[in-house]
């Protein structure tokens, strides 16, 4: 799955534009190298997202292409 549709399934960013944008400006990471938006994630990546100040690190556990809001939390682990 493209990264910035992983990043709005697991609702780590409201919307895939944002996502987008984030990427561009390079403030996401996967695995330690700056991303694209169109990186295709695997479970097992770590996926760093830089929001101003605050650093999110996450662990991808599985890949799904809808998930409902509750159900969100579980393709990710917090690091």
């Amino acid at each position: 799955m493209r990264l910035d549709k992983y990043l709005k399934v697991s609702r780590l960013i409201k919307r895939r534009p944002v996502a987008n944008e984030a990427c561009d400006a390079g403030r996401i990471t996967v695995n330690g190298k700056v991303a694209k938006a169109s990186l295709n994630v695997k479970p097992g990546d770590i996926i760093e997202i830089s929001f101003g100040d605050k650093q999110v690190k996450v662990e991808v556990l599985s890949i799904e292409e809808t998930y409902n809001k509750e159900a969100a939390k579980e393709l990710y682990k917090m690091l």
